[in-house]
């Protein structure tokens, strides 16, 4: 089983809110997912997203592969991260 940690869309027409979710690679972008660790607001122009980074770390080092825009969101909340601490 290839599991993805990828975008999910749930917004409406002309509103896209997509949730950051793991699931089975086979699966339809917005049909079964494994976990929800997340969302992403691509209309906002600051902090528009939020990532649960330890499950994140958890689904990655038991081999799940993110897509790029994944990729550079969690990217993104690592350096948050450092900022703030």
């Amino acid at each position: 089983m290839a599991v993805r940690i990828r975008l999910r869309r749930v917004g409406t027409k002309n509103v896209p809110i997509y949730r950051i979710v793991v699931a089975d690679g086979r699966s339809p972008r917005d049909g079964r997912f494994i976990e929800n660790i997340g969302t992403y607001d691509p209309r906002k122009a600051n902090d528009n997203f939020h990532v649960d980074l330890e499950r994140a770390k958890h689904w990655i080092g038991k081999g799940a592969q993110p897509s790029d825009t994944v990729r550079s969101i969690l990217k993104k909340a690592e350096r948050a991260v450092k900022a703030v601490a």
